[in-house]
């Protein structure tokens, strides 16, 4: 009887999800598709140039006012300053700092390591305490204290325990891509939706098949959120890595200029530090829009 009562709500179940495509597709038909997809691609082309006018206002803004000299050169170098110098970094070998292109290379080497295995293991910890109580008893009080601890304090701890290499460099980066991610990956998990949770049991679906099509797909934009802060975050840890215990990089860069009060060189590794987050975050941008092109928005 039980078993009988079980396949009637899977049928009606799945007779309820076919009934809501069809009003879906009724919706909106094969006809519609092409013009809202026209209407999406115009929006963000639209999107893409506004985004670029604020920068260049920006910047032009800052040349007008270092040429009038309401801007001293003392506090801030101008836009056209900061140009020529990046080019001088870029074309000449400087005994100080060695070229622009190196010290770009050795920092997004760091970068890339510390983030990568940062996010990987945040997935992991989110996952283990996201789907099991007994994981979150157990690991998560330790992942709090560790996120407690300000990344520069935990910094000459790494110095003492592994040297000057590039060892303390990558773990700094590590945690600050770490927890980001796993704490927005761990709010995922737990947010999914629980009446969706009731319904994969009525389909009859296995922990497994549940976690793979309900929980992860719901997990998915908080994950990527936490993505996106993690890439600033370790970016973050980066510059305080690199100018505390480095002999080369954008960090070390910036520790020899403040050494001979040359705002156009820090200037420069700062503005490479945001462009290499922003081509960072783009790309986590791209991912979003590809992995959650079924979410619908607001925004207009």
């Amino acid at each position: 009887m039980s078993a009988s009562i079980h396949e009637a709500g899977a049928a009606d179940a799945k007779a309820a999800l076919a009934e809501l495509g069809n009003d879906a597709g009724g919706i909106s038909g094969p006809a519609q598709v092409p013009a809202r997809r026209a209407s999406a691609g115009y929006r963000t082309r639209r999107n893409g140039w506004l985004r670029l006018i604020s920068p260049i206002a920006l910047v032009v803004l800052w040349q007008v006012l270092s040429a009038t000299g309401i801007l001293p050169a003392s506090k801030l170098v101008s836009p056209v300053s900061i140009v020529h110098t990046a080019w001088t970094l870029i074309t000449t070998n400087n005994p100080s700092y060695g070229t622009l292109q190196k010290s770009l290379l050795i920092s997004a080497e760091r970068w890339g390591i510390g983030f990568s295995l940062g996010t990987v293991i945040a997935i992991v910890l989110a996952l283990i305490t996201g789907l099991s109580r007994i994981g979150e008893a157990v690991l998560d009080p330790i992942v709090q204290v560790l996120r407690s601890v300000p990344l520069l304090g935990i910094l000459p701890l790494f110095i003492v325990w592994f040297g000057i290499g590039e060892l303390p460099k990558d773990l700094i980066v590590l945690f600050g891509a770490l927890f980001p991610m796993y704490v927005n990956t761990f709010a995922g998990i737990r947010g999914v939706d629980p009446k969706l949770g009731e319904l994969s049991r009525v389909l009859g679906l296995s922990r497994a098949e549940t976690i793979r099509h309900i929980v992860l797909p719901g997990a998915l934009p908080q994950a990527l959120a936490g993505l996106r802060l993690g890439v600033v975050s370790s970016l973050l840890a980066l510059v305080v890595g690199e100018q505390i215990n480095a002999n080369a990089g954008l960090g070390f860069m910036i520790t020899q200029a403040e050494s001979f009060l040359q705002n156009n060189i820090i200037m420069v590794a700062l503005i490479v530090y945001a462009i290499l987050g922003l081509l960072a975050d783009w790309v986590v941008r791209v991912i979003d829009r590809k992995a959650l092109a079924w979410r619908g928005d607001f925004a207009q």
